[in-house]
């Protein structure tokens, strides 16, 4: 398993409840992009239109190799490949008041590229200081405990 892009402020501004793997659905030239990792995603999210998820806002570079694509759109809707039961299951815990669905981690497994969704609850202000503060607790007491053994 190897990660092509991360969604590293998904987790500094929500609280991941749950995680689900989903395919997604590319064209040729953006599998080929994406495993050189030209992906961001940054400012993506996943909606829901119907009974189909699709990631939305994710920017996918055309591949630098590939002739001129006409019309290509790097931030197009694509669709998440999911099971009729988990989509099902996603649309219950969508229901829920304040919860949101958004991508943490593409990465390739067994040849094949994958979506790592979260579903999540958002961070108020107050609730992302008091991790920096935990945060920084423990690296205190990690440095206090490296000096200490230094001796």
């Amino acid at each position: 398993m190897k990660a092509l892009a991360t969604n590293r402020r998904a987790r500094y501004d929500y609280k991941i409840l749950e995680e689900i793997e989903a395919g997604i659905v590319l064209s040729g030239q953006e599998v080929k992009s994406v495993k050189k990792g030209h992906i961001s995603l940054k400012g993506s999210f996943v909606t829901l239109k119907g009974a189909e998820v699709f990631l939305t806002n994710a920017h996918i570079s055309p591949y630098e190799f590939s002739g001129e694509v006409k019309e290509y759109n790097p931030e197009r809707p694509r669709k998440l490949l999911l099971h009729k039961k988990e989509i099902a299951r996603i649309i219950g815990k969508k229901k829920e008041q304040g919860l949101t669905l958004i991508p943490l981690k593409i990465y390739t497994k067994h040849r094949k590229i994958k979506v790592l969704i979260g579903i999540a609850r958002g961070k108020k202000k107050f609730d992302k200081r008091e991790e920096m503060r935990k945060k920084e607790a423990e690296r205190k007491i990690q440095r206090a405990m490296r000096k200490k053994f230094e001796y």
